[in-house]
């Protein structure tokens, strides 16, 4: 199933399905059974997948995709954090900056928590934050968690998973580095907005891309048409079985919590190096691909 968060005809947000060119809101083709909100129908969804599995195309709540503004999926998750777990984006990042891989990187996936409540959805604006000149996109998927646990093992993590979506990790990168030199970060070069979407695609719909505890899916970004960054999901050093794990160690996840998977090889311009193209300024179109999750497009303002 492919889950959106859409605008309707008077402004309401509300949840609905993708089927073919339309947009179905399920709390009203369920009679109000299923919430009107994702993040009610993730913490409840093992009891409303039947409803929902036995939806169709009605007279009544059903919009054609162009009829609807699309929102954040989940725009109000219970938090998010953010990995690192692509090895080459390390490796390289970090040697644009004069420095190895720490052999810590190798013995566990590590995170930090971003705002979870500066959350925007695809085709929204993202604001230039007023202090960089360095402003720039980060290509990831992020996983949201579906079923609460505590020290949840590697082994049996996918299970706690409900879907997958688009993420971009929007990152100041001039504040970002000043602050980290000091021990503690990133803080204010990251948390004035993630993207989110365009869709949350249930973990099932993936099956088809799967290669043991990974998934084959081509990851690209384009800045105003042009095409910057191309990678692929199954070279991921760490898994999201292996993130879980980690991020639930002697502490409870939730449904609704969000797992970043960190940026892919070539995915961002820090990477990549501005002789191939400059940071990111107002008025640029970001829009980030991943084959089974759709686009995900912003503009700077």
């Amino acid at each position: 199933m492919k889950f959106v968060s859409f605008k309707n005809e008077i402004g309401l947000e509300r949840s609905g399905l993708i089927m073919n060119d339309k947009v179905i809101d399920v709390n009203i083709l369920t009679n109000g059974i299923v919430p009107h909100q994702m993040l009610g129908i993730i913490q409840g969804y093992h009891n409303y997948k039947p409803f929902l599995e036995q939806l169709h195309v009605e007279d009544r709540g059903v919009y054609h995709l162009n009829e609807v503004r699309l929102c954040a999926p989940l725009s109000n998750p219970i938090s998010v954090r953010d990995f690192y777990a692509f090895e080459e984006h390390v490796k390289t990042a970090r040697q644009r900056r004069g420095l190895n891989v720490v052999p810590e990187w190798y013995e566990m996936p590590v995170f930090y928590f971003t705002n979870h409540l500066a959350i925007i959805g695809p085709n929204e604006s993202l604001i230039k934050p007023r202090k960089t000149h360095a402003l720039d996109y980060e290509l990831e998927i992020a996983c949201i968690i579906g079923k609460e646990g505590k020290n949840i093992d590697r082994k049996v993590a996918e299970d706690y998973i409900f879907g997958y979506c688009i993420m971009n990790d929007w990152s100041a990168r001039d504040i970002q580095m000043k602050e980290m030199k000091v021990g503690l970060g990133p803080a204010k070069g990251k948390d004035f907005a993630t993207s989110l979407g365009p869709y949350i695609v249930t973990s099932d719909e993936l099956e088809q891309y799967r290669i043991g505890n990974r998934f084959n899916l081509e990851m690209i970004a384009k800045v105003n048409g042009k095409l910057l960054s191309c990678g692929n999901f199954k070279n991921i050093y760490y898994s999201f079985g292996e993130m879980i794990e980690r991020a639930s160690e002697d502490v409870r996840l939730y449904p609704g919590d969000v797992i970043g998977s960190g940026t892919v090889g070539t995915g961002c311009i820090l990477e990549l190096g501005t002789e191939k193209h400059r940071w990111l300024e107002r008025g640029d179109i970001v829009e980030l691909e991943i084959t089974g999750l759709g686009v995900l497009k912003n503009i700077v303002e």
